[in-house]
C-alpha cells in the first residue's frame, strides 16, 4: 500500500520545491537584511564592539560582514550565485554563533544561537541544493 502512495505523493510535492527554496531564499534575505543595515548605519561602533569581543581586525572583519551580509541579500533575493554566497554567509553564522550567541545557550528569547543555526543550516541547504528554478541561477546558468 505505501509502496504506491510513496511514488505518487513524491511526484506531487516535488512539484513545490523551487516555490519552497524561493521562499525559504526569501526569509533568510530578509533576515539578514536588519542586522546589515544596521552595520552599516553605524559600521564604527561596529568594529569596536567586534573589537570589545575579541574579534581581530576589527575593522576590517566589520566591512568584511556588513558588506557579506549586504551581498547576501540581493544575490538570496535574485537566487544569483546562491551556492557561492552561502558559504561566507555561513562562515559569518559560525562567527556569531562563537563570538556572540554560544555563551547565552540555544533558546533564541535569551539571545542564544537558535536563529543563527537555522540560518545556517539553511545557507548549507542552498549550497547543497541550488536555489532552484525559479532564481537568476536557474536562468543564466541552467542550475537549479
Amino acid at each position: 500500500m505505501l509502496k504506491s502512495i510513496y511514488p505518487i505523493t513524491r511526484n506531487i510535492l516535488s512539484h513545490g520545491q523551487s516555490l519552497s527554496l524561493l521562499l525559504a531564499r526569501l526569509a533568510v534575505a530578509y533576515g539578514f537584511y536588519e542586522p546589515a543595515m544596521q552595520k552599516w548605519s553605524d559600521i564604527d561602533s561596529v568594529s569596536q564592539w567586534f573589537g570589545s569581543i575579541g574579534i581581530p581586525f576589527p575593522t576590517v572583519n566589520a566591512y568584511l560582514a556588513a558588506s557579506t551580509e549586504l551581498l547576501g541579500v540581493v544575490l538570496l533575493t535574485l537566487g544569483l550565485f546562491t551556492r557561492l554566497i552561502s558559504l561566507p554567509l555561513m562562515i559569518v553564522m559560525i562567527v556569531a554563533i562563537t563570538t556572540v550567541h554560544l555563551t547565552h545557550g540555544f533558546s533564541a528569547g535569551d539571545n542564544g544561537f537558535e536563529i543563527p543555526l537555522y540560518y545556517m543550516l539553511f545557507l548549507g541547504l542552498f549550497a547543497s541544493f541550488g536555489a532552484g528554478k525559479l532564481s537568476f541561477d536557474h536562468l543564466l546558468f541552467g542550475q537549479e
